[in-house]
């Protein structure tokens, strides 16, 4: 054997070769090496049995169809997948999570506002097609979802269909009814119904109609999904009726969809709209009961707005007038036109809108999370310490207390008895040692995790942290194990590296706002050249990085 030929050539230096105890070392050697081989073979074959990610398969499914819709979308996919791969490894995300789950990455409409006030109307109008039921009182009690289809009929699916498939707006929004309304997540089919329709105006779109707001019994998880909405929506058209200008009728609109809203980065994507106006012509009050209304918002807070007042035309009320039909008609239509420019200028704005949520997704990230997780470690640490120094402290200070007044010191050494007659015994003392560095460490870890749930408890209330909780709870379990030092002063996976991964991808974000300006823009006029977007290299790639 092998082993017994390199051996053989020192056999000078040797007195005495007991060759088989040799070869049964060497056959020893062989086994275990063997022993060896099949562990690790059987754990490969474990890996390749582990199920994929549902993130993978989805990313690349949407890298596909955006190559076709809009080459310049195609890799702002791979800007997410490295934020996703950012967010797995500070403990943000797991594996089945990712940051493109909230983004539509359709162009998305949404129709809210009180109840009443003519919001399926006016997405019959616009599609041209009866689909929505309407009438003077609350109707609709759900928020119905309604895409293109290419079937002759319409169809009315449950609202588990928009909960389970990642390509709509409420995917797993289950889970956040879950989280206001205990038992109410399991009851989706009560708040959401998808709609598909033939009309050629929703092809490549997604409308949402909403219940009215003061006619909702269910307003606690109504208006958590109606955030949601506001959140992913390109257009957010909100109505209100006419017939009740004065701020008491619509208080919680009021309160939720423009008190709220004013403050927002895109609150030019709010459209509000006096639907229903024909009411006031016969009266010929129409400019006090837009001004009314204009009030009404201005307490609000709204003071500076895209404001429209109108009415479905083939339900208005007629007018007798010639002349004040011929200027309501006039500026009916003209608003009608406008609002129907921005609803076909949103496929633009998603564009726009996804690329610029990588940069701020980047940004959130190193200004927000993750020096929120550096001072859930500080204030851990400083938690932990003071509970250690407190209870170790009041325990070395029993303990003193009891031998000084047993009178076991003898100066500055201690003589306990049962120690002294343990002397002789070794053993013993080693295993009394052992089990005292158990216990004391058994505190040690029991503080810890209750400093670590007190943190986590406290920094739950703070403001900018609610939508993220459960991935701040999953970050805040990962940075405190029990083998994660307390003295870490950086959360789990954050490093100089990875600083400059989320500043390559903000720098990647803006190159794709420049790709998009060069599609749209042209300040010089020369002859536009074709915009190619650059692959990025082969190991940057989802079909070659496992996520």
């Amino acid at each position: 054997m092998r082993c017994e030929k390199e051996v053989a050539h020192l056999s000078h230096n040797v007195y005495y070769i007991d060759l088989e105890k040799l070869r049964a070392g060497c056959d020893r050697i062989e086994s275990l090496k063997l022993g060896h081989n099949m562990a690790v073979d059987e754990m490969n074959r474990e890996d390749d049995w582990r199920p994929e990610s549902q993130v993978g398969p989805k990313l690349r499914d949407l890298k596909r169809r955006l190559k076709q819709e809009n080459p310049v979308l195609e890799h702002v996919v791979d800007s997410f997948s490295e934020l996703d791969r950012i967010s797995r490894r500070i403990g943000l995300f797991d594996r089945n999570e990712s940051h493109a789950d909230r983004t539509s990455w359709w162009p998305l409409i949404s129709v809210l506002g009180v109840y009443s006030s003519g919001k399926s109307s006016f997405i019959n109008h616009f599609l041209g097609f009866r689909l929505q039921a309407t009438g003077n009182q609350a109707v609709d009690d759900k928020f119905t979802v309604i895409c293109y289809t290419d079937e002759k009929s319409v169809r009315v699916l449950p609202g588990l269909a928009l909960d389970a498939d990642p390509r709509f707006p409420f995917f797993r929004v289950s889970r956040a009814i879950e989280e206001v309304v205990r038992g109410e997540g399991q009851r989706i089919d009560a708040y959401l119904q998808l709609k598909t329709c033939p009309s050629e105006k929703l092809r490549g779109k997604i409308l949402i109609d909403s219940p009215g707001f003061d006619a909702d019994a269910q307003r606690t998880a109504t208006l958590r999904i109606t955030d949601h909405i506001i959140d992913l929506s390109d257009l957010v058209l909100v109505f209100f009726d006419a017939r009740h200008p004065e701020s008491g009728s619509m208080h919680d609109t009021l309160d939720h969809l423009v008190r709220r809203v004013v403050g927002r980065r895109d609150s030019n994507k709010f459209l509000y709209v006096l639907n229903q106006i024909d009411t006031t012509v016969q009266d010929d009050n129409t400019e006090e009961v837009f001004a009314s209304w204009q009030r009404a918002l201005a307490q609000a807070g709204l003071t500076a707005g895209c404001c429209y007042s109108l009415s479905i035309p083939e339900l208005a009320l007629p007018i007798a007038d010639p002349s004040a039909r011929a200027r309501y008609e006039t500026k009916r239509d003209t608003n009608l036109k406008t609002i129907a420019q921005r609803i076909d200028q949103v496929s633009v704005e998603r564009a726009y809108r996804i690329a610029g949520m990588v940069e701020q997704t980047a940004h959130l990230m190193e200004k927000e999370v993750v020096p929120r997780l550096q001072r859930f470690l500080s204030d851990w640490r400083r938690l932990t310490l003071w509970l250690d120094g407190a209870v170790f402290g009041a325990c070395f200070a029993l303990f003193l207390v009891l031998t000084i007044s047993g009178g076991f010191w003898n100066g500055l050494s201690l003589r306990l008895p049962f120690w002294t007659y343990l002397s002789g015994y070794g053993g013993i003392q080693t295993v009394l040692l052992g089990l005292l560095a158990a216990a004391v460490g058994y505190v040690h870890f029991t503080l810890r995790r209750w400093a670590a749930a007190r943190v986590a408890r406290r920094m739950a209330s703070e403001p900018g942290i609610k939508g993220l909780w459960p991935n701040y709870q999953r970050a805040f379990r990962k940075n405190s194990r029990w083998f994660r030092s307390i003295f870490r002063r950086q959360p789990v996976g954050w490093c100089r590296r990875t600083s400059r991964r989320l500043v390559k991808v903000s720098d990647d974000a803006q190159r794709y706002v420049q790709k998009l300006n060069d599609m749209y823009a042209n300040p010089s006029g020369e002859p536009p050249a074709a915009v190619t977007c650059t692959e990025p290299p082969p190991d940057q790639t989802l079909e070659s990085r496992k996520i």
